[in-house]
């Protein structure tokens, strides 16, 4: 696909100026500075924005002369291209082999380890030996319900090891899964529309928008078409798109819908914000934002603004920036921003303008559309949509985790009351649109809606996040899933909360579970106990705000013991965010 070819039409939002609500004032702002563009541009010599990487048989490889003092992951990209298990259907062969076989052989080895994280498989080598976690790209969070079924089909056959996670990028997760199956999973995913491509590692992560798109009364913009666009352009519909597989670390995207931020756009490293200008509509760019274990940043203003048609070449350019420019040394300095460090917010800008098609890249609006003042709605329970006569209803999926009957009782509903659409949201739950009003009624009372998957969760479990943990994840330090529930209910049993609290856990650094956005988050981590030997515990964060006032939580208690931790959290809640305590409250009452 040529640069040119990329410019699409679309046509505007159907309301670009803000809703008129009287309890939600209306403001119309520009994007503020970071501080760096206050400054002097970084000195950069000329040698250093010749790019690393050129395209050597179809595919793009480092080049010799910046080999020195790479890390361990692009020496296994330069000993085999990972697409092409893929493009050339190495996978055939591979799925073959035994596990003994391949343990025998580096290069097999390093494909089951590495490589095959480019077809978005994950092997369980630590706890889990022989089985494999299976990512899938699905933009905004959109599905339907015969994907959902047959992802039930895959993971039922799994027994135990069998099961499904929601994501906090609006996509699902899948566990249990062997080797010698994969071939015909990845023909099943693509008979229902669905692809694992490029889902791991150095690629671009799915693309996020608003989980309510196309059915939001107050959607500043539809979400839909820009993220599926952005998904299949970089997968090139499904078949593989060498031009980003070879980034020096993972990437993330989201295209901004809502006043409310649903998209989480300050932790992506590339964020499209709804703006006028000159009477177009359009994007302001934030880039940037990212989590690792060693440093957390949020996105900042790049400083510009593209036109609705102008989605894909900019990110075309941006990714064209970072795989060409990155340094591929210490794996905890490769992440985009550190690029943007290194070239200064101006100079990064100058090396994405060079590659949009035009050459050029205009400045940002200051008629932001994201109303800065809007109270961020709930979306669990009944709500209207804009299609009169239809509703959306939202679901709790307790910590994201599914089994088989819950993916095939979700399906089901999705077809008796809804279209057959499903929508995922990055805080693990579930969405049935396009209900007919009138049997709104009728899908409440379903015994699913009864018993785990509420539409009406309690006050801190409908903000409770957790990453996979130790269970499934060998980087995890803790179980995360099971005990964030424990937690919850004790502290529930404690205390009574005013407004909803944002709980997220993670089991690592890697912090999976976005801990630094929470309101109160966990991070895992090993500990003393009483004996003085090492048991399982937790950092604590808390202060995190998602939204256009976001700010990253800070470290209120470390290396917490986990069997410490509710008296703690109950601690914090009265502390910090107004909790009663349950006997207060019910001597009052």
């Amino acid at each position: 696909m040529t640069s040119s070819s990329l410019s699409l039409h679309f046509t505007a939002p159907s309301h670009t100026l803000l809703p008129s609500k009287p309890r939600r004032s209306v403001i119309v702002a520009a994007q503020t500075a970071h501080p760096a563009e206050s400054t002097a541009s970084p000195t950069v010599d000329a040698d250093r924005l010749e790019p690393r990487v050129e395209l050597r048989d179809g595919f793009f490889i480092l080049k010799e002369k910046f080999r020195k003092g790479i890390n361990p992951q692009e020496k296994v990209k330069i000993e085999s291209e990972p697409m092409k298990l893929f493009m050339e259907n190495g996978i055939e062969e591979l799925a073959k082999k035994s596990m003994e076989e391949i343990d025998s052989d580096k290069s097999s080895k390093e494909d089951v380890d590495v490589r095959l994280k480019w077809l978005g498989l994950f092997h369980r080598r630590k706890h889990h030996y022989g089985k494999f976690m299976m990512r899938l790209k699905l933009p905004n969070g959109v599905t339907t319900s015969a994907q959902t079924r047959y992802l039930a089909s895959v993971i039922r056959k799994y027994g135990e090891d069998g099961c499904a996670d929601v994501t906090t990028r609006q996509n699902w997760q899948i566990r249990g899964v062997v080797l010698p199956d994969v071939p015909e999973i990845l023909k099943g995913l693509a008979s229902v529309g669905l692809t694992s491509l490029q889902s791991g590692m150095d690629n671009v992560r799915n693309p996020v928008g608003n989980p309510i798109a196309g059915i939001d009364p107050d959607e500043i913009v539809d979400t839909r078409p820009y993220t599926n666009l952005l998904s299949q352009f970089i997968t090139a519909n499904s078949r593989g798109n060498p031009d980003f597989t070879n980034l020096p670390r993972k990437w993330n995207v989201c295209v901004v819908g809502t006043h409310d931020l649903y998209e989480h756009p300050h932790i992506n490293d590339l964020a499209y914000m709804p703006a006028n200008k000159d009477g177009r509509f359009g994007f302001n760019v934030l880039v940037g934002g990212f989590f690792s274990p060693k440093r957390c940043e949020e996105a900042i203003p790049l400083d510009a603004w593209v036109p609705a048609e102008d989605v894909l070449p900019l990110c075309k350019a941006v990714l064209e920036a970072y795989r060409d420019l990155g340094t591929r040394g210490n794996r905890q300095k490769t992440r985009m921003m550190w690029l943007i460090d290194e070239l200064g917010v101006e100079g990064f800008r100058g090396e994405v303008e060079k590659r949009m098609p035009s050459g050029k890249l205009e400045r940002a609006s200051s008629e932001d559309l994201v109303n800065k003042q809007w109270e961020r709605r709930d979306y669990f329970g009944v709500h209207p949509q804009k299609q009169e006569g239809l509703s959306y209803v939202g679901l709790h999926v307790p910590v994201g985790r599914l089994q088989a009957d819950d993916m095939d009782e979700l399906a089901r509903l999705a077809d008796a009351y809804g279209t057959g659409e499903l929508r995922l949201t990055v805080e693990q739950n579930i969405i049935i649109p396009n209900v007919e009003t009138s049997k709104t009624e009728a899908l409440l009372q379903e015994p699913f809606l009864k018993n785990r998957f509420s539409p009406e969760p309690s006050i801190l479990m409908k903000g409770l996040v957790a990453c996979t943990g130790n269970q499934f994840c060998g980087q995890a330090i803790i179980e995360t899933k099971l005990r964030a529930l424990k937690v919850t209910e004790e502290v529930e049993r404690l205390v009574a909360v005013p407004k909803p609290i944002r709980m997220h856990w993670t089991g690592c650094p890697n912090t999976c579970g976005q801990v630094q956005v929470a309101d109160i988050g966990f991070m895992g981590c090993l500990t003393r106990g009483e004996n003085g030997k090492p048991v399982e515990g937790a950092d604590v964060y808390v202060g995190g705000r998602i939204g256009s006032d976001s700010h990253l939580g800070e470290i209120y208690k470390k290396g917490v013991r986990v069997t410490e931790l509710v008296p703690l959290v109950a601690e914090i809640l009265i502390k910090e965010f107004g909790a009663v305590p349950r006997e207060r409250e019910d001597n009052e009452d």
